[in-house]
């Protein structure tokens, strides 16, 4: 019975222990990005690129995804307005049938980006690995990143973290109810910036240097 209630006792610190370390980390993040992440343009430096962090085309049901929607909007937006020369965009191209890197770059040639202005990034598979080979493969110390607000804000603090001046320009969020599962995955995905931080986790391929012209 006392080892009973020993498990319990510890299992319950260690409830209480992960749960302080979540919300730290997640306070971490939003505060030392703040000044780093918006929704105005006149916030924004002109930069030579736009790293557009991948997701899907299409959601399970087949249904438009509202996220990569307003991800290309806003690429759009910071393409037009001078904003950024180039878009790099760094997403999963893991199976056959499933490219991000390239239904998005389809969907900013038909909104009249130059095919030559894009570069792909195919093995963004986190967003760790999209920051980190933005600047190893991709040679760029500085960039704005477009996702939403609080994907960017975790982008941006990595990009920190590896030395790269990151702004993150923030698309149109989706409706909180649609969006809730995708919030509380990204409570435990800022978490997990610490654990790798500590580990040293490093983008899962290199490749050869790509000149962004």
């Amino acid at each position: 019975m006392k080892l009973f209630k020993k498990i319990i006792l510890y299992s319950l610190i260690f409830f209480g222990i992960s749960v302080l370390f979540i919300l730290w980390t997640n306070y971490k993040i939003e505060s030392d990005t703040k000044k780093f992440v918006t929704s105005d343009l006149e916030k924004l430096p002109n930069e030579k690129v736009g790293l557009l962090l991948g997701t899907s085309k299409l959601l399970s049901n087949g249904k438009e995804n509202a996220y990569f929607l307003y991800r290309i909007d806003a690429t759009e937006k910071l393409y037009k307005t001078g904003k950024i020369r180039n878009v790099l965009i760094s997403g999963d191209n893991s199976k056959k049938n499933y490219n991000e890197p390239g239904d998005m770059m389809n969907e900013l040639i038909k909104r009249g980006i130059p095919k030559e202005k894009i570069y792909l990034d195919f093995a963004g598979f986190r967003t760790l690995d999209s920051v980190v080979r933005a600047k190893k493969i991709f040679g760029q110390n500085s960039f704005i990143i477009i996702s939403q607000k609080f994907h960017n804000e975790r982008a941006v603090f990595l990009a920190q973290h590896y030395g790269i001046k990151a702004y993150g320009f923030n698309a149109k969020d989706v409706n909180k109810y649609f969006g809730f599962k995708t919030k509380v995955r990204e409570y435990f995905a800022r978490a997990k910036v610490f654990v790798d931080f500590l580990l040293g986790v490093e983008p899962k391929f290199g490749g050869e240097k790509v000149e962004v012209k």
